[in-house]
């Protein structure tokens, strides 16, 4: 058994990552806008500190990233030229609705996204499109509090409801919010909250989130009404949770963890709040602000299939490392290398990552991020021998077949993160580099913009071509 002949092989990017033109053709500010380079992105992005405009002491590497608005069609031409069956990329939010609650849509921005997806139906790739992806106009925020205002619901719907009709026939594959789980790691970043002195942000998070479920599901519901032939899916920061150890209570916290982590797609999926956060909620003394017709909706409108991206897994432990001996992203792993940003690298995770999403909701899966950051070298002759990469992709590329064809998992298709350069969401950089072409610009805006092909740009279109069979 191989994999199915209709396999999506592409990449996958996202708006405020790579698009740029931030104040052009009546775009309105965004979140993503203002989330600086350097010590106060992070502060930023967790809604701890308040950066509601910006200033003239940040540099913010979203406002012009890649310029992806002005080079979309030399970009295409270049994910054609590898043999790309698929693109995922999202809508910045304030290109449709600048201000987020605005009456009509801003043409110019519609008009953008057709053109971008007629330029992909030209070379017969099939736009994978995420609604919103760290998205939302800051209006939003200033003026209801972001997704913690129920009204928030109202505005995603007509966002919502203004594409799926645009883009009949245009887009099949659709994703309602990117890792939706970040929320709990991201609140600014992913939902528009900057908290408040004396706030509940335990209250606040999940408020939002029940928001955030049933525009989902609203959408879900919309986009089927409009075209029946839509695929929307859900999408998970995904990356397995091992026990740190045999002892049981090692063990346990490692479920805790995962249910922390599916929580989101346990009810984007199967409609409805499990059991063990509600007992969380009440143990916590929050009651989730359901609304008449809110369980019905869930219920009735779960996705099509299930979308995560995968870097890494992680390690639980009921009793944590000292601060010294964690890294950046949770307990070390003794028996997996790390990458120079220190994220753990474990392809047969992925595998296991696989069986257990698809044990848990028996609904076809579609990995939507997956590659390695890594800093790039320009040789003399203007090479870039990324072979780190090329491995890190093949082991990766491998566990996913054996996945299928093994263990007999049902999986759409596979968008490695990113095809081409630009700004890391994390941390700003331009430095942490995933794609297969090369972008001419450094961390603090320098550059030339050019792009220029990697070693992996032809190792993976080779990979494409044979439908994964040739990994060499």
């Amino acid at each position: 058994m191989s994999l199915n002949e209709n396999f999506l092989w592409g990449g996958a990017t996202a708006a405020n990552q790579c698009e740029g033109a931030y104040n052009e053709d009546g775009r309105g500010l965004a979140n993503v806008d203002v989330l600086p380079y350097g010590e106060d992105r992070l502060a930023v992005a967790k809604g701890l500190k308040k950066m509601y405009e910006l200033d003239d002491a940040h540099y913010y590497p979203a406002l012009e990233a890649i310029d992806f608005y002005h080079h979309y069609k030399e970009d295409i031409k270049l994910l054609a030229e590898m043999g790309f069956k698929v693109y995922r990329m999202s809508i910045a939010w304030s290109r449709i609705y600048p201000n987020g609650d605005d009456e009509e849509p801003n043409e110019a921005g519609l008009q953008f996204y057709e053109e971008i997806f007629k330029e992909c139906k030209k070379y017969n790739i099939e736009p994978l499109v995420t609604i919103t992806h760290f998205d939302c106009p800051m209006n939003l925020i200033k003026k209801y509090g972001g997704w913690r205002n129920r009204k928030q619901i109202s505005f995603y719907e007509k966002l919502a409801r203004t594409l799926f009709s645009r883009y009949k026939g245009l887009v099949k594959y659709w994703l309602t919010f990117n890792e939706i789980n970040v929320i709990l790691l991201f609140p600014f970043l992913n939902a528009g909250i900057c908290f408040g002195e004396d706030e509940n942000k335990y209250h606040a998070l999940y408020t939002a989130a029940h928001h955030e479920l049933v525009a989902s599901a609203l959408a879900t519901k919309i986009a089927h009404e409009i075209d029946p032939d839509i695929m929307i899916g859900c999408m998970m920061a995904g990356g397995i949770y091992y026990p740190k150890t045999c002892n049981p209570q090692d063990v346990f916290k490692a479920r805790q963890d995962t249910h922390k982590n599916c929580f989101f797609i346990d009810v984007q999926s199967r409609g409805t709040y499990p059991n063990y956060a509600l007992k969380e909620f009440e143990r916590k003394g929050f009651k989730v602000p359901f609304e008449p017709g809110d369980e019905e909706l869930l219920k009735n409108n779960t996705v099509d299939f299930v979308s995560f991206s995968y870097y890494q897994t992680h390690v639980s432990a009921a009793v944590e490392s000292s601060d010294g001996e964690k890294l950046l992203h949770g307990e070390a792993n003794p028996y997996l290398s790390r990458s120079k940003w220190g994220w753990q690298i474990d392809p047969l995770g992925m595998r296991i990552a696989l069986n257990d999403i698809y044990d848990r909701y028996q609904k076809p899966l579609f990995i939507v991020e997956n590659g390695l950051g890594a800093a790039d070298v320009v040789e003399k002759d203007g090479s870039i021998n990324d072979d780190y990469r090329i491995e890190y992709l093949r082991s990766h590329i491998k566990a996913l077949k054996d996945a299928v064809e093994i263990d007999g998992v049902d999986l759409l298709g596979y968008t490695t993160w990113a095809p081409i350069d630009l700004v890391s969401a994390g941390t700003g950089e331009m430095s942490k580099r995933y794609g297969f072409v090369y972008v001419d610009r450094d961390d603090h805006g320098n550059g030339t913009l050019s792009r220029s092909r990697k070693k992996s740009f032809y190792w993976y279109k080779k990979v494409i071509e044979t439908n994964g069979e040739d990994l060499d």
